[in-house]
């Protein structure tokens, strides 16, 4: 390695003097030494302080420029060299030179840039910060015939990606142009691979979501999916998972969503539609969950569950309850959900069947599915007396709910299983229904769920269990009286923290636990009429009104 010790020292030498051949061959000298042992030779280069020389030629005049950039690339392929690079200031005139037009310069400026930022977010929001995106963009509009540029263009726009703060800089550019452009001349696995892996983070951006259907993407990722849709190949395999996840992904934004959808006669939704009873899990998968996202507003939820949606995913779930594949469970739900929510769409889905359908999953063990199969119910039967009451008298749904309802581990599963059961009750207002839950064990949990940390919780259990008291006490005197209720509402009316709805509601629910001996007693006993009679003074006019009348109902009842 004399060599290289001889060329570290010309090249301090003739940096100074700019004699070019000279400074070309100790070049040459130490690409060929960190071809041959890159992390020996590194280590001398740190030592020998030429880096600190190299800031000041890396200029788009020189000749050796380029090959400057090369060894910078190669020495920061280490990492104990990358902090040498940064305190040696190559930053700053390496991002110079992004502007220069000589593509061989750009290429390792790009390479020792990448390499020096690698797997560093504190460097790479630097070079964000300095305005490379704007300007690698626009390198790749300009290169693009150049396959090493591109390359180099698209692993930066992969890294920095990544990046939240890089969001807003790439949706000021036309990358969604110029990489669709380029995404449409690729023939390569790999190639579109590369690309797809920097649309990915993109895709994420609301606002590029956007641009990227415009700029006609969508048209590509579905002719992959024609085209892969029935190869066994791996590859294609891989390409069709990621075309369709992709896709999914850009439905996501509510501009990009509602332009696809077209008023539901958009040929992009309709093919999507087709995918729903294909034979290909991934291609299910993907299609219920554009469904679900196309469902985000009324409008779109009523003109599918006019034209037939449901029953399309109704056939799916078919399909999928005996050990069936559990994402595509979900996605189908999800999308019964979403459908689920207008007002008009509950009395035909529930005609159409879609309760029973669910049911079938209520065996599953799978919390993703448990969730939305809870939220779907719920949705569905809200305002809808007969359907709630239908599915109260359920006995196994509803041992099932309580079942759920203990699901510490999910707290989610737990939470929708909560809030259905205070559901049945609250749009049934059946007294079969409230008998059916009270002997499924279901009261504890509404009394649990009156202490939620969520207010909506609170009231809707609150409000069930005054439904309770109003229409079956009898029945569930010993359970109310077990699970503490009584003590309960004393904390909430004593607690300045509780909203005043929950306030109001705590106070209707004593009033109709005086029918009870021996919860009255109970009543009598902690003192309520001192906490009522506080809450007459009470902000809120409907509180303070309905303080003056619990108040008047304690006083006749001591």
């Amino acid at each position: 390695m004399e060599n290289l010790s001889d060329a570290l020292k010309k090249l301090k030498i003739t940096a100074t003097d700019s004699t070019t051949d000279s400074l070309e061959g100790c070049l040459d000298c130490l690409l060929q030494a960190l071809a041959q042992n890159n992390t020996e030779t590194s280590e001398k280069i740190q030592k020998s302080g030429i880096l600190q020389v190299f800031a000041n030629l890396l200029t788009p005049q020189s000749s050796c420029t380029a090959k400057i950039a090369n060894v910078i690339a190669e020495v920061a392929k280490n990492e104990f060299m990358r902090n040498s690079c940064v305190d040696a200031g190559l930053i700053p005139p390496l991002v110079q030179l992004l502007n220069c037009k000589d593509q061989e310069v750009l290429l390792q400026t790009g390479r020792a840039l990448g390499n020096i930022c690698y797997d560093s977010h504190t460097l790479q929001s630097q070079l964000i910060n300095m305005g490379v995106i704007p300007t690698l963009v626009k390198l790749l509009g300009i290169h693009c015939q150049n396959a090493a540029l591109t390359e180099m263009c698209l692993v930066a726009f992969g890294n920095l990606a990544e990046l939240e703060s890089s969001k807003e800089q790439f949706a000021y550019t036309n990358i969604a142009e110029e990489i669709v452009k380029l995404f449409k001349k690729q023939i390569e696995h790999d190639k579109k691979e590369m690309i797809f892996e920097v649309l990915a983070p993109l895709a994420e951006n609301d606002i590029i979501k956007l641009q990227l259907v415009e700029a006609g993407l969508v048209e590509c990722l579905l002719e992959i999916v024609q085209k892969t849709v029935d190869s066994d190949k791996e590859d294609d395999i891989a390409e069709l998972k990621t075309a369709s996840d992709l896709m999914v992904l850009l439905l996501l934004g509510d501009e990009s969503m509602q332009k696809l959808f077209e008023g539901g006669k958009g040929s992009v939704f309709q093919r999507v539609l087709s995918w729903i009873p294909s034979n290909n899990h991934q291609l299910q998968l993907a299609g219920a969950l554009a469904i679900a996202n196309f469902a985000r507003n009324d409008g779109n939820c009523i003109h599918m569950v006019d034209n037939g949606i449901v029953q399309k995913l109704m056939d799916l779930l078919d399909r999928h309850v005996e050990d069936g594949n559990v994402t595509v469970q979900h996605a189908a739900l999800s999308a019964l959900r979403n459908l689920a929510i207008p007002v008009v769409n509950k009395a035909k889905m529930l005609s159409a069947g879609v309760a029973e359908a669910v049911l079938k999953f209520l065996r599953s063990e799978m919390p993703p599915v448990q969730f939305k199969l809870l939220g779907t119910l719920r949705m569905l039967i809200d305002a809808q007396a007969e359907a709630a009451e239908q599915l109260g008298k359920n006995v196994k749904l509803v041992e099932r709910l309580v079942e759920w309802c203990e699901a510490k581990d999910h707290a989610g599963v737990m939470g929708e299983s909560n809030r259905l059961l205070s559901a049945l009750i609250r749009h049934s207002k059946s007294k079969e229904v409230i008998r059916t839950i009270v002997q499924s064990g279901g009261i504890k949990h509404l009394t649990t769920m009156a202490t939620s940390e969520h207010v909506i919780m609170q009231n809707e259990a609150l409000v069930a269990l005054a439904l309770i008291a109003a229409l079956e006490l009898v029945t569930a005197e010993k359970d109310l009286e077990n699970a503490k209720l009584v003590q309960i509402l004393h904390r909430l009316l004593s607690d300045e923290r509780s909203a005043p709805e929950i306030k109001y509601n705590s106070m209707v629910l004593i009033c109709a636990l005086m029918g009870s001996e021996t919860l009255h007693k109970e009543v009598q006993s902690l003192a309520f009429l001192d906490v009522v009679s506080k809450l007459r003074s009470h902000e809120n006019k409907t509180v303070a009104q309905q303080a003056s009348l619990t108040e008047q109902r304690l006083a006749v009842e001591s």
